[in-house]
C-alpha cells in the first residue's frame, strides 16, 4: 500500500506503507545511526518526532526487548529506504514491523531517504505527516500548521516517586524522559536511585537527602520546562553534587541565567565528535537533541565550557565554579555506543565518595 509523507514546505515523498496504517503529524529529523534503531525508537527523547535513518537498510538484526530504552516506542513514525524482509540474530524476538504494528507506529519504506535528509539539513528541520491520501496536499499542509503538540516531557516523565536499587549512594533522578540505560549506568555503581516526575519540588526531592542530584534527557524546548527551571534554580544553590545529561545540561544553564536557541537540523547519531577542552582528547559521541546553549550568554563567573562540538564548535559540556556540577550535552551511556565518555559516570560518583572536588 502507498503512502505518503507531506512537509509543511508543501513537498511530496512518497513510499511503501509500513508498521501500523494510521496518519500522524509530528516533527521530522533525521538519524545517522548505523545500528542502535531499538534503543532509537524507545528513546523517550524523540517524543513526537518523525524519524528519518539515513543508513539504507534498518531491522536486518530483529528486536531483542532487553535493549530497549523504554516500556514503549514513543517515536511517532520512521522512514527508511529499505525495512529487511527478515532478520538475522540469535538474540531477536520479533521482526522490526511487527514491532510497530504491537506500538502503533507508522512509518514507510522505499523512501529517497537520502533526498529526505538533503532537504532537512539545508532548510531545517519541520512538521509533516503521514497519510494514504497526498491529493489536497494545501489542506494538509495548512493541518500541519495549526497543529499544537502537547508538552512532550509532560508525556514521558514518570507518574510518581519511585525508588530503584539499593546502592550506598542514593541519587535523585529528576526525569524528564530518562532512557534506560542512564539508570543501568549509574546502579551499576553502587547507587539507589529516587525517580521524581519533572515537576516535582525542591523540597520534595531534597527530604530524601540524597548524595546526588541527576537531571535527565527529554525530548522538547527546554524553554517550556519552567516548573522544572525554577526547581533547579533551588537545587543549583545547595551543595548537593548534580550531573545533567542532554535536556538536563540545557535546563541548568537556562536555571543559571543562560540562553538556549533551536539548531537547523539538530544531532542525532552516535557519531558527534567531541573535544574535551581540559584534557584535548577527541571522543565520539551520541547525541539526540534539536537545541543548544547560546555560549555568548553564559556568565563566565557562573560556569565554563568544557566540551566542544568538533563539527559546529556549540557547546557540549559545563563545569559551575565553587559547585560539584558537571552537565553535558551528548549521552555517556551511549547504548548502543560509542561508549567513550561512560567514565563520566565514574566521576560524578567519585564526587558522591569525595574523591574529587572539581
Amino acid at each position: 500500500m502507498i503512502g505518503y509523507l507531506v512537509l509543511e514546505n508543501g513537498m511530496i515523498f512518497s513510499g511503501e506503507r509500513i508498521g501500523y496504517q494510521c496518519d500522524k503529524i509530528f516533527e521530522v529529523v533525521f538519524n545517522t545511526s548505523m545500528s542502535g534503531y531499538i534503543e532509537v525508537l524507545t528513546d523517550p527523547s524523540y517524543t513526537g518526532q518523525g524519524i528519518v535513518f539515513t543508513y539504507p537498510l534498518i531491522g536486518n538484526y530483529g528486536v531483542m526487548r532487553e535493549d530497549v530504552e523504554s516500556a514503549k516506542i514513543w517515536v511517532s513514525a520512521i522512514f527508511v529506504h529499505e525495512l529487511a524482509d527478515f532478520a538475522s540474530n540469535f538474540r531477536k524476538g520479533i521482526n522490526l514491523n511487527d514491532f510497530l504494528i504491537e506500538h502503533k507506529i507508522p512509518g514507510l519504506q522505499n523512501v529517497n531517504t537520502r533526498a529526505l535528509t538533503k532537504i532537512l539539513r539545508e532548510t531545517g528541520v519541520m512538521m509533516g505527516k503521514i497519510c494514504d491520501d497526498a491529493t489536497d496536499a494545501e489542506k494538509i499542509v495548512t493541518e500541519i500548521k495549526q497543529y499544537h503538540p502537547t508538552l512532550p516531557v509532560d508525556l514521558v516523565t514518570t507518574k510518581s516517586i519511585q525508588t530503584i536499587g539499593n546502592g550506598k549512594y542514593h541519587i535523585a533522578l529528576l526525569d524528564f524522559g530518562v532512557k534506560g540505560n542512564i539508570v543501568k549506568s549509574l546502579l551499576s555503581r553502587d547507587t539507589k536511585i529516587t525517580l521524581f516526575p519533572s515537576e516535582s519540588s525542591y523540597e520534595d526531592i531534597m527530604k530524601i537527602k540524597p548524595h546526588g542530584i541527576v537531571l535527565s534527557n527529554g525530548p522538547g524546548d527546554p524553554k517550556d520546562n519552567v516548573k522544572a527551571i525554577q526547581t533547579i534554580k533551588k537545587l543549583y544553590e545547595s551543595s548537593t553534587p548534580i550531573l545533567g545529561i542532554c535536556l538536563g545540561h540545557q535546563l541548568l544553564a537556562l536555571a543559571t541565567g543562560a540562553d538556549t536557541k533551536k539548531l537547523k537540523y539538530g544531532h542525532r547519531g552516535p557519531n558527534h565528535p567531541v573535544k574535551d577542552l581540559q584534557s584535548n582528547r577527541i571522543y565520539i559521541s551520541s547525541q539526540n537533541h534539536g537545541y543548544y546553549i547560546d555560549e555568548s550568554t553564559l556568565d563566565p563567573k557562573v560556569s565554563y565550557v568544557t566540551f566542544r562540538n568538533v563539527n559546529d564548535k556549540t557547546v557540549e559540556g559545563l563545569k559551575y565554579h565553587n559547585k560539584q556540577i558537571a552537565t553535558v550535552q551528548f549521552h555517556p551511556e551511549a547504548c548502543a555506543g560509542p561508549l567513550d565518555t561512560n567514565y563520566l559516570f565514574d566521576d560524578f560518583i567519585n564526587i558522591l565518595k569525595g574523591e574529587n572536588h572539581a
